[in-house]
């Protein structure tokens, strides 16, 4: 069972040692694969190169850069922040080096998500099923804490937001333009 604190509140650290101790073992390679596919937002660029083409859309290729700058925030969080992360011998996956929180993975995957999903709306069920399975990936092999996760998938999510609102914006600035045009 998931251990709390005396305040009845979930344990961070309850929780990821449920989690790992509670490994399927068929498993295993599933949650690497997804590791290592969110790694420095592969899977998010490679989603998008072939959106765009398929589409003949090249502004979906400002995922790309969206995806970048989400891994600069959440490694420049790491650094502020500094939070260990778990070390009790039993990850997967080699431990990286750098801060625990936020969760880079997590943090380019739910940017990647939402802005894939504004650009490909019928997409969206399954690219935030991606982005779910990468953050919970960190969980399983070991090298991330719950919060780091939910904090990863929040600040995905706000900088995919601010991604959207910025591209409808240069949109609405554009179409404006074009219609000053037409009148003048």
């Amino acid at each position: 069972m998931l251990r709390a604190r005396r305040s009845g509140k979930l344990s961070d650290h309850g929780a990821e040692r449920w989690i790992v101790e509670h490994r399927v073992d068929a498993l295993d390679d599933v949650f690497v694969w997804l590791s290592r596919i969110g790694q420095t937002g592969a899977v998010w660029i490679a989603i998008a190169l072939v959106l765009a083409l398929l589409r003949r859309r090249p502004a979906i290729l400002w995922t790309i850069p969206l995806v970048w700058a989400a891994d600069l925030v959440a490694y420049g969080i790491k650094v502020a922040v500094g939070r260990p992360r778990p070390h009790l011998g039993h990850a997967l996956l080699a431990v990286p080096y750098d801060g625990s929180f936020p969760s880079g993975h997590t943090t380019t995957s739910f940017a990647g998500a939402t802005l894939l999903a504004w650009f490909a709306p019928r997409l969206a069920p399954g690219l935030y099923l991606l982005a779910a399975a990468i953050g919970f990936s960190r969980l399983y092999v070991g090298v991330h804490w719950p919060y780091d996760v939910l904090a990863g998938a929040a600040l995905g999510t706000l900088l995919g937001l601010a991604a959207v609102t910025s591209l409808r914006m240069r949109a609405r600035s554009r179409r404006r333009s074009r219609a000053g045009r037409r009148r003048g």
